[in-house]
């Protein structure tokens, strides 16, 4: 194979093999957050769901920027894909990467970065 066949191929094979990449929404997260996560969390996100007082361990309140910002998306990712106990957290925690997309869960991390006070700032990593 010519040399520039090779590198053109090689191209082709990146680009099918590429993540797709999206803007998250946090609009389409709201969505699934009542969904998915309000029953214990709230349907603002305060850790005061419908559910919360049957829980051994308080469902972390998504409003706390002191402590929602501390966590990486990656983190927040993880927790809502594989669940609690998959990052060191509550057992209670269920993962629910079996029933959202990639999408869907990085639009729900937008939405609970919305909803953080003071709001999120990604840092410059």
């Amino acid at each position: 194979m010519e040399p520039a066949k090779y590198v053109f191929a090689l191209m082709i094979v990146g680009l099918l093999s590429a993540k797709p990449t999206y803007a998250q929404n946090p609009a389409e997260g709201q969505k699934l957050y009542v969904t998915y996560c309000a029953s214990c969390h709230g349907d603002t996100g305060k850790g005061n769901g419908a559910a919360a007082n049957a829980l051994p361990v308080k469902p972390a309140d998504h409003t706390n920027g002191a402590e929602m910002n501390r966590l990486t998306d990656k983190f927040l990712r993880e927790i809502i894909s594989k669940g609690g106990p998959a990052v060191g957290k509550s057992s209670m925690m269920p993962g629910w990467g079996s029933n959202l997309t990639d999408r869907q869960v990085s639009d729900l991390v937008a939405y609970i970065r919305s909803i953080a006070q003071p709001p999120y700032k990604a840092s410059a990593k």
